[in-house]
């Protein structure tokens, strides 16, 4: 069983800037595939982001690409998601995914875990 922990969420301006971290339990998080997604009322969740295991390769959503960042710590079990120049279509609430086998997570293919979710709230 892997539990994963977000924070980081908020209210912020657009144009603005957040960081979140999503903490992950078990010993082997370094060989964990990660990455994040997000939902908004009425609509599916959507791919955000994401970053494997073996070279820490990261993959973007084209909405997000070139003011998100991935990146993961696996001395703190740890992933974030660095978001600049957030607009207001970026409200969402944010959720951290694991597959703890470090299968590569797409956009149409997740792993078994994730957390409670954290809300990003832009305005405008």
């Amino acid at each position: 069983q892997v539990q994963l922990v977000e924070s980081g969420g908020g209210l912020v301006q657009a144009g603005g800037s957040l960081r979140l971290s999503c903490a992950a339990s078990g010993r082997t998080f370094s060989s964990y595939a990660m990455a994040w997604f997000r939902r908004t009322p009425g609509k599916e969740r959507e791919f955000v982001a994401a970053i494997t295991w073996s070279y820490g390769s990261s993959y973007y959503a084209d909405s997000v690409k070139g003011r998100f960042t991935i990146s993961r710590d696996n001395a703190k079990n740890t992933v974030y998601l660095q978001m600049n120049s957030l607009q207001p279509e970026d409200t969402a609430v944010y959720y951290c995914n694991a597959d703890p086998r470090g299968v590569r997570i797409t956009t149409t293919r997740f792993g078994d875990y994730w957390g409670q979710g954290t809300q990003v709230t832009v305005s405008s």
